[in-house]
């Protein structure tokens, strides 16, 4: 009676090892790294400006910007960022209960973004305009560019919310699309402290 042969053992390897974070997530913190910088720029002009004016700020015949309404304000975009991350955690454990809370940090930062536009038509009709004072470039500048974020911000959002509504959300885009999120709310609290007040 001949032995019997055993059958080569196969080894499983895996070439490539699970990334620490996703591609998403990775290119989402790259782009917050430069834009942190592009914030940090203007932000950094601003305060040189302010200091360094000779006839106070804002300058005489300007509006002082609109400091307790703004506020209010910012407490939404604050409220609409732990909505976000609620949505988070939630979509972590059961993926359902994720939308609500991310519907509320979604109507929450709408709300902030239409707030500074009525903000912006009642400045304009004071006279504080791009070109009417250094203040005004600065204040439409930096406000406008931290706008635009919370735009896109905001579309990322409501696509993620699309995407979980059809089951298909992946967990990485929204971490990513959170990410961001979390960048505009971030950044915000340091363009109120250092241009409102």
């Amino acid at each position: 009676m001949a032995p019997r042969r055993s059958a080569p053992l196969r080894v499983v390897t895996n070439p490539r090892p699970a990334p620490l974070v996703s591609n998403a997530v990775l290119g989402t913190l790259i782009f917050i790294f430069t834009e942190a910088m592009l914030f940090a720029g203007l932000i950094s002009a601003h305060t040189i400006t302010r200091a360094s004016s000779a006839v106070g700020w804002p300058p005489p015949g300007q509006p002082r910007l609109p400091v307790e309404s703004t506020a209010l304000n910012t407490a939404a975009l604050l409220l609409s960022g732990a909505a976000v991350l609620l949505a988070q955690r939630r979509f972590r454990r059961d993926r359902a209960s994720a939308f609500a809370p991310l519907a509320a940090g979604i109507g929450l930062g709408a709300f902030f973004v239409a707030f500074q536009g009525v903000e912006w038509v009642r400045l304009i009709a004071e006279g504080l305009t791009l070109t009417s004072s250094t203040h005004g470039a600065f204040f439409y500048l930096i406000v406008g560019v931290h706008a635009l974020h919370a735009v896109a911000a905001l579309a990322a959002l409501v696509s993620c919310g699309v995407r979980l509504r059809r089951s298909v959300l992946p967990p990485s885009t929204l971490s990513a699309s959170a990410l961001f999120w979390y960048f505009v709310v971030a950044v915000w609290p340091v363009v109120y402290l250092r241009v409102y007040l």
